[in-house]
């Protein structure tokens, strides 16, 4: 019988991790939750917390690639990430160099760290939002939030094609308008609905469409 897959999802001890780790603890799958603070529900579903870690610094990484060392890797999740919001004229550029941190750079430092544990055959996906497509931006705003999102979906493309030819797929996946708390729940879809879609989306990942933008519902998003 071969060992179960791997999975790590950064940012797992809530709402859209926590829902994407309970998926892959009933997919038979060892599931390696990434977090700050850990929770009780996370710890029911993981086989191997690693809690403690800031993934926008060294040390964080640094504690994630030790505790994860001898790790072969079928799956990483960059899951984590932070909404806030900026309007012109009161602009606050400390809020969007931390978003900045958050969902773009520091989904990039996971994979730089991890990449050479990810085998032939595994994926990535990086969990963003349409709010980083340029072409459906209609309503401005949120300029933390959607610029990093954009620099994620670039980054993401960019490790597609690197990753190609060692036999690793990429995605950006939106999640959805989901009830979490990062938008006071007032989402449109669970976060049950959205990790069902998610891992479709996942198992439908190949070298063939490898770098693809998509809505968790299946639809291809524009850049």
């Amino acid at each position: 019988m071969s060992e179960p897959q791997v999975v790590v999802i950064t940012g797992a001890n809530r709402g859209i991790g926590l829902e994407l780790a309970r998926h892959y603890a009933r997919e038979g799958c060892e599931v390696i939750g990434v977090c700050r603070q850990s929770s009780d529900e996370l710890a029911a579903v993981a086989g191997q917390v690693i809690d403690g870690v800031d993934v926008t610094t060294d040390a964080g990484i640094e504690k994630l690639t030790s505790a994860l060392a001898g790790k072969s890797i079928g799956l990483l999740i960059n899951n984590a990430g932070l909404l806030q919001d900026e309007k012109l004229g009161s602009i606050d550029f400390d809020s969007i160099r931390t978003q900045m941190e958050i969902n773009a750079y520091a989904p990039l430092r996971v994979t730089e760290a991890l990449v050479s544990q990810i085998r032939e055959g595994g994926k990535i996906a990086n969990i963003t939002s349409r709010m980083g497509s340029i072409a459906d931006n209609d309503s401005g705003g949120r300029y933390g939030y959607r610029a990093s999102k954009a620099a994620l979906n670039a980054f993401g493309k960019s490790l597609a094609m690197d990753l190609k030819p060692r036999g690793i797929a990429v995605a950006q996946l939106h999640p959805g308008y989901v009830q979490t708390r990062m938008v006071n729940f007032g989402g449109l879809i669970t976060p049950e609905e959205s990790a069902k879609g998610l891992a479709e989306r996942i198992a439908g990942l190949n070298l063939g469409n490898t770098g693809s933008f998509w809505h968790s519902n299946g639809d291809e998003l524009p850049w």
